[in-house]
């Protein structure tokens, strides 16, 4: 396999993960896209347990991203929590209701992309 190139959404997405299992998301999945499509690198895929937890973990991703100087370049979905989208260009984050969660599939759309290793505490939603 070819070497992937250094990325600006790498950290971001880290981060993301992390910050979505402080407010214990689950199913958090980050998905390396570099080499399977130009539109961003990075995907943070997370779920929550109801539409007030969606919001309230993309809120606190955002926030968090904020503090860390990094601002969202558009954001959808985050007034009805069912699926909020935070798009950063080089990291695009995904949080999900999880009944949406399984209808769209992204980890199934995007199962060519690797997915980031992540310590087991922020993959389980510790």
């Amino acid at each position: 396999m070819a070497e992937r190139r250094p990325s600006p959404g790498e950290p971001i997405a880290r981060r993301a993960a992390a910050l979505a299992s402080d407010l214990k998301a689950t199913d958090i999945v980050v998905l390396d896209l570099r080499g399977v499509t130009d539109m961003t690198d990075f995907f943070v895929i997370a779920s929550g347990t109801s539409d007030t937890h969606v919001r309230a973990v993309a809120e606190h991703i955002q926030a968090g991203l904020k503090e860390g100087g990094v601002s969202t370049t558009m954001t959808e979905g985050l007034t009805q929590g069912r699926w909020a989208l935070l798009d950063y260009a080089d990291c695009v984050i995904h949080v999900f209701h999880p009944t949406l969660r399984q209808f769209y599939q992204l980890e199934r759309l995007w199962g060519d992309a690797t997915p980031l290793k992540l310590n087991a505490q922020i993959t389980q939603g510790a």
